[in-house]
């Protein structure tokens, strides 16, 4: 996959950490994204790999440490220090983010063109022609039969309503992208298939992503770095496929050997 040649950062996260109950989740954690780079983060359950996520993603706000976002408009802005409004406006613009739970990130009760469509109107959108024809084309690209259109995603297989949510989230063009275990919930053969799709699609659209995933397969499929999270701490960082064929820390030694004796 091509980076982008663009080197000033879209994402920085600046020693964040986040507690729960006092005990420390994730941190201090400090990174920079570039424009069309995937960024893999992976660990054992409880490694603080998801709270990082949704503290990047705006969602939860940590105790410590600034999320910096290079906005279209206004330059560089603090996620924390904004409106909750204007964060919400870039979750629906600028960014997307696909739960693991298709359902979590799907209007389940709504037709599947207008889960692709509601998008299209938050960033200004009004024609209907324009948005079914841009919501058809989108099923398309995600490998869902367009005479399923207007059919409700609970009627839908966990694979198409992972395929529809992943189409919901790009149909904007977002600059960056956040996953969390996108494919875990999924039988093995359609996680292949549904992977390759996302390798496509976020190649070429060139969206920067952050994957979270307790799968190195995965990860080495999609992410150009790796960070690896144990106890809410990063122990070892790189370029994916030296940190998975020469890992240094004991802990991604570990993970990686697990995985070739299973």
């Amino acid at each position: 996959m091509h980076i982008m040649e663009d080197r000033s950062p879209l994402l920085q996260a600046i020693d964040v950490s986040k507690f729960y109950a006092g005990k420390l989740a994730c941190g201090p954690v400090s990174l920079d994204l570039y424009p069309g780079e995937v960024l893999g983060i992976v660990g054992e359950s409880g490694s603080g790999k998801s709270t990082l996520l949704n503290c990047l993603a705006g969602q939860l706000a940590p105790e410590q440490g600034q999320v910096l976002f290079h906005t279209r408009d206004e330059g560089v802005v603090e996620l924390f220090s904004i409106s909750e409004a204007r964060r919400r406006l870039l979750s629906r613009t600028d960014w997307g983010f696909v739960h693991q739970s298709a359902r979590d990130g799907l209007r389940v009760e709504v037709s599947a063109g207008a889960n692709v469509g509601e998008r299209l109107m938050a960033v200004g959108a009004r024609h209907y022609g324009k948005i079914r024809a841009e919501a058809t084309d989108w099923l398309q690209r995600v490998e869902i039969d367009v005479s399923r259109i207007d059919d409700l995603p609970r009627d839908f297989s966990g694979g198409m309503q992972q395929r529809l949510q992943i189409a919901r989230n790009l149909v904007t063009k977002p600059r960056l992208i956040f996953m969390d275990e996108p494919t875990a919930s999924l039988d093995v053969s359609v996680q292949a298939r549904l992977l390759d799709l996302l390798r496509q699609l976020v190649s070429q659209l060139q969206v920067a992503a952050v994957i979270v995933t307790h799968d190195l397969a995965v990860a080495r499929l999609l992410a150009h770095r790796l960070m690896v999270m144990r106890q809410g701490q990063v122990v070892e960082q790189g370029l994916t496929d030296q940190v998975l064929d020469d890992p240094q820390h004991p802990y991604t030694q570990l993970l990686v050997s697990s995985v070739l004796q299973a």
